[in-house]
């Protein structure tokens, strides 16, 4: 029997994989889902809407058609494009569900600074605009209003669909108070509490975030089982719940401040609470979750010492600060949520 030769084409989709993410980032940062979102158009009526050179199309609409993010009636110059189920409810900006927010970012952002990945690599040093400005992505984020808002919106659209399974698969039943430490606009403690009508819960973050928070808060219809604490935590102590959650914050840090951080969580905690960390958790032999592992590698780009982590090691370091239960909760996508209880 014959051997099936080796086939380079894995090889290739991902060694060119560029091509389609940098074709996806362009049209979201030119709005063409939301532009379809009004009807179907053809190419020259695309082209017209974005003001792009006649050369754009068919080759733009075409690719993302062949990329599943398009769809198409017809063929020749009087077909007419549309949106995908998915991209009318994820991509287009009157959508509730948007979560180009984080794409607009990556495509300002991050894909400019992976394309240092290999200095990252040899240097263990960031490559975003810390290496210009000397200023922590965190400190110049902060500083400006405006960016930090449309960094929260950003952050809650891709974080929507983990944080509601949070708040329907995690048993609140046995607690009645929450904190979300890192709680940015107040997300994960609003879906917890619209799910779990006996919850109160406190969204905790730095002073500036406070004024965002209270705003999605009202918007939301929950001022009086949600409100807000100013806080740093890695100055002040954690307000005092039943179940404290971080989403997204762990894997901003260092060992170092990863285990200060349990530490908090666990002196917030009453006997028999429950620690909840949101994150694309690599899987604990690290050959399986790829967006888990390459997020490792965003973490690097933005901070250096920074870096994503399994459920083993979350394990480990819990149990360090004393806590002595575990469980893995899968979420949407690639990420979980990992909860470590405190003996009771």
């Amino acid at each position: 029997m014959t051997e099936t030769p080796p086939d380079p084409t894995h090889i290739m989709d991902v060694g060119m994989g560029f091509f389609g993410s940098r074709t996806l980032l362009t049209a979201v940062e030119l709005g063409l889902f939301t532009e379809l979102g009004t009807g179907k158009m053809s190419g020259a009526q695309i082209a017209e809407r974005l003001g792009l050179h006649p050369r754009a199309v068919p080759d733009f609409p075409d690719a993302l058609l062949a990329l599943g993010l398009l769809t198409r009636d017809g063929d020749g110059p009087d077909a007419l494009y549309g949106n995908t189920v998915e991209t009318a409810v994820f991509l287009d900006k009157e959508s509730p569900q948007y979560i180009g927010g984080i794409l607009e970012m990556a495509s300002e952002r991050l894909y400019k600074f992976w394309g240092s990945l290999t200095e990252a690599l040899k240097t263990g040093e960031p490559q975003t605009e810390v290496k210009e400005s000397g200023e922590p992505v965190f400190a110049k984020l902060y500083s400006a209003p405006e960016r930090l808002e449309q960094f929260m919106n950003a952050m809650a659209g891709v974080s929507a669909g983990n944080y509601r399974a949070l708040a329907q698969k995690f048993d609140f039943s046995p607690y009645k108070t929450l904190c979300d430490a890192g709680g940015a606009t107040g997300q994960l403690s609003c879906l917890v509490a619209l799910e779990n009508p006996h919850m109160h819960c406190i969204s905790a973050d730095l002073p500036p975030v406070e004024p965002i928070a209270k705003k999605y808060i009202e918007a939301a219809g929950f001022p009086h089982r949600v409100e807000t604490a100013a806080i740093d935590f890695f100055e002040d102590p954690l307000p005092k719940a039943d179940v404290i959650t971080m989403g997204m914050v762990l894997h901003d840090w260092d060992l170092e401040k990863k285990k200060h951080l349990i530490k908090l969580a666990y002196d917030a905690l009453p006997p028999g609470g429950a620690f909840i960390v949101v994150e694309a958790l690599i899987d604990d032999a690290r050959r399986q979750n790829a967006f888990g592992l390459l997020m490792s590698l965003n973490m690097l780009i933005e901070f250096g010492n920074a870096f994503d982590y399994t459920g083993a090691d979350f394990k480990q370091w819990c149990a360090e600060a004393g806590f002595d239960r575990f469980e893995i909760i899968p979420l949407a996508g690639p990420s979980s949520a990992a909860v470590a209880y405190k003996p009771a």
